[in-house]
């Protein structure tokens, strides 16, 4: 019986990437080998409940949604996360996982829309961006980038040429950092620079702050 350690399951509205403000399924993992100095999700770092994943699907199921989230932590430390996947998506879910980006996404289901989080230097984690990652992304995939700073945008600017990623996935999201970053001043460098990609807000926050399972 496979399992995995769940923090929690809850029914919101989607906060970023491609589904926005769409009514959406979280199913967040335990655990993360990562420490980002602007985390929100310290709490899912420990602690959580094994659960069988007949258990977690019928949870999901009680919710109706057709969008389900896969997300931490980071649930890809989990190896039982890729059953997990698999299983949702054989169940007819639009199903996304949120990354790091900082463990493979080999073994991913392809129909999965992987939403990779490239670490920029504020970040405190850069140094773990495994782009290893990078070749292996789909056309339905997202890579997103929280910034903290001009600096911050200037090196996702760099990352978006080198790697050509507003030509590799559906959407690159440039998100500013609860609190720490303008989103006025990034709006206007993405405009003044012409970027391709999609400028957000974590919606979730403008709603309900950090309030857990919201």
């Amino acid at each position: 019986m496979l399992q995995v350690r769940i923090s929690e399951i809850f029914h919101s509205l989607q906060g970023e990437a491609r589904t926005v403000g769409c009514p959406t399924v979280f199913v967040r993992l335990t655990g993360c080998p990562l420490r980002c100095q602007y985390c929100d999700t310290a709490y899912a770092f420990s602690g959580g409940e094994l659960l069988a994943i007949d258990d977690i699907l019928n949870k999901v199921g009680r919710h109706q949604s057709r969008y389900v989230t896969v997300t931490g932590g980071e649930p890809l430390a989990q190896p039982n996360c890729l059953p997990l996947l698999t299983r949702l998506c054989d169940l007819g879910y639009d199903v996304s996982l949120e990354t790091s980006g900082a463990l493979s996404v080999e073994g991913v289901d392809p129909r999965v829309s992987v939403v990779l989080d490239l670490k920029t230097p504020d970040s405190g984690e850069c140094h773990r961006n495994l782009y290893d990652n990078i070749p292996l992304l789909k056309p339905i995939d997202q890579v997103k980038f929280v910034l903290c700073s001009r600096n911050d945008y200037q090196w996702a600017r760099l990352k978006l040429d080198e790697f050509d990623l507003a030509g590799r996935v559906q959407d690159v999201l440039f998100s500013p950092s609860h609190q720490q970053l303008s989103p006025t001043d990034l709006a206007d460098w993405i405009l003044e620079d012409r970027l391709p990609v999609r400028f957000q807000i974590q919606l979730h926050k403008v709603l309900w702050a950090d309030e857990p399972g919201r």
